[in-house]
This record gives structure tokens, C-alpha cells and sequence, in this order.
């Protein structure tokens, strides 16, 4: 019954902007489902949910997001490849050694980090788009973490 119950939560998530743990109890209730606040309030710790910033002060319940650890393939892509990263407003300019744009944007994309839209990759430098200004400069001090870590 749980699994089931965390099944139809993932999908009520991914369908609707659910803000509160009532609202996400009274969903599952419509969709057939016994579920108190005290329930909720543990599958969404053992699922690993979080809360995403809406802008104006909301939030709503997402998934979160497995990260590739950056000791594997893609954090050895970054650690070797990567050598600037610089925030203009909400956009990341990552600059790799030629040839190596491709695979450090799919490091970025494989990383699955929430701030992230989406990168597009050249020879040697990497465009990400991050939601807000905020989010780049928090992408940017990461990077640079493993720009200084080398």
C-alpha cells in the first residue's frame, strides 16, 4: 500500500503545484487513498521531497533530483575540463579546453541540478540558463569550488 501510495504521490506532484501537506493528503484522499497530515508528512521525508521556490514567496512539493556524485565520470569531465566559469545575469558562461564543450555541458545536464534550464555547448564554451540571477550565483560558487579543488 505504500509503494502505491508513493506511486500516485509522485504523480500527483509532477501533475500538480502542491504547496502544503493538507493539500497533497486531500488529494490522495480524491484519488482513493487513506491519508492523514502525519502520513504525508512521512512519505514525503522517506521520498525525499522538497520544496521549490514559485517566486512570490510560494513553494510547491517537486522531486528531488539524484545528483551524480562528482567523484564519477562526469565529475572527472568537469575537474579536468572546466577552466571559467562567469555568471551574466541568469546565464552561465562555462569555458572549457577545445574539444570539450559537449562533454562538460552533459556533465552539467547529467548533474540534474534544479537551477539549471538546459546548456547549449560549442568547441569550447558552455551556455547554461539558470532560472534567476540567484540561482546562476549559486551554480557559479559550485563551480568555481571545483575549479579551485583541481
Amino acid at each position: 500500500m505504500k509503494n502505491e501510495r508513493h506511486q500516485a504521490i509522485a504523480s500527483l506532484i509532477k501533475k500538480y503545484r502542491i504547496r502544503t501537506q493538507e493539500e497533497l493528503a486531500r488529494k490522495l484522499q480524491e484519488n482513493g487513498f487513506e491519508a492523514t497530515q502525519a502520513t504525508v508528512s512521512r512519505d514525503i521525508r522517506q521520498m525525499n521531497l522538497k520544496k521549490t521556490s514559485e517566486g512570490g514567496g510560494g513553494s510547491y512539493y517537486t522531486m528531488a533530483k539524484e545528483e551524480v556524485p562528482l567523484n564519477g565520470a562526469y565529475g572527472n569531465v568537469l575537474k579536468e575540463s572546466l577552466v571559467s566559469v562567469e555568471a551574466a545575469m541568469n546565464l552561465l558562461v562555462l569555458k572549457t579546453h577545445p574539444g570539450m564543450a559537449m562533454a562538460v555541458a552533459a556533465a552539467v545536464d547529467a548533474l540534474a541540478l534544479d537551477e539549471i534550464l538546459g546548456t547549449i555547448a560549442g568547441d569550447d564554451t558552455v551556455m547554461a540558463a539558470a532560472g534567476t540571477v540567484e540561482e546562476a550565483k549559486r551554480v557559479q560558487k559550485r563551480f568555481r569550488e571545483i575549479l579551485s579543488a583541481k
